[in-house]
């Protein structure tokens, strides 16, 4: 699944229209990264700013401690779909140590125990409303099975059945949407859903779920086809599934 090549130019950018984001030299860096090899790994950029004062920043690959992705796959932008995700497991991170370490146990979860080229997600959004580079846009994921070639997979780190995430975190994730749609890798008219909504899973987790279900562009119109959770009028609701041990993608 693919990858670019990181350069030392310095881009100026303007405000993002709807977010507090300024565009920036290291995400340039790290879409270029995600075509050539992940050549940013030997790097070690600063963590750049996607924001005003306190607002979210955006860490590479390289920042979180990556390993390199076994093999990288392109698709040809933008994305008409941006899915959200809950992570299950590992729990929710409030510290950028802490967050560093949940991505590094999901990309071991999904390259070594799983066997996939890489972490399955695009970005990962953590408790310390930092935004940490996963396989970056226009990259096939494997994160919702047949979507991952056509979408943006945010993940949250966390369990959010119950609980919101707390507003850094939603920010970060709806800068990042902002970002992709101004950058031109995420359509204008993209459609946002929760993974629940393709496949058979609990992901997002109920709250977060509810919350999105708010937000611009949320499409209820697509819907996992599946008995369990429509079953036809008169018949009896099946039992519900044991929920799984291990996290959930």
């Amino acid at each position: 699944m693919g990858d670019k090549k990181s350069g030392s130019t310095t881009f100026s950018v303007p405000s993002l229209p709807g977010a507090d984001i300024e565009l920036q030299k290291e995400f340039e860096q790290q879409q270029l990264a995600t075509i050539c090899g992940y050549t940013q790994h030997m790097q070690q950029p600063e963590p750049s700013s996607l924001g005003v004062e306190g607002g979210a920043r955006l860490l590479s690959r390289a920042d979180w401690g990556a390993r390199l992705p076994k093999s990288v796959e392109h698709f040809e932008g933008p994305a008409p779909y941006v899915i959200i995700h809950h992570s299950y497991m590992p729990a929710a991170c409030f510290s950028t140590p802490d967050c560093m370490k949940s991505m590094r146990d999901m990309q071991d979860f999904h390259q070594l125990e799983r066997g996939w080229n890489d972490i399955g997600y695009s970005f990962g959004i953590g408790g310390d409303g930092m935004i940490y580079t996963g396989r970056g846009f226009n990259v096939i994921g494997a994160h919702a099975p047949k979507y991952n070639d056509k979408s943006v997979g945010i993940v949250l780190i966390g369990d959010w059945r119950t609980e919101l995430p707390p507003k850094q975190m939603l920010d970060a994730a709806k800068n990042l949407i902002a970002f992709g749609v101004f950058k031109g890798y995420i359509d204008p008219a993209y459609k946002l859903l929760g993974h629940k909504q393709v496949r058979d899973t609990e992901c997002p987790g109920g709250r977060l779920f509810q919350e999105i279900s708010t937000w611009p562009h949320f499409n209820n119109g697509i819907r996992f086809n599946t008995t369990t959770e429509h079953p036809p009028q008169g018949q009896a609701q099946p039992q519900a599934k044991a929920l799984p041990v291990v996290p959930k993608v």
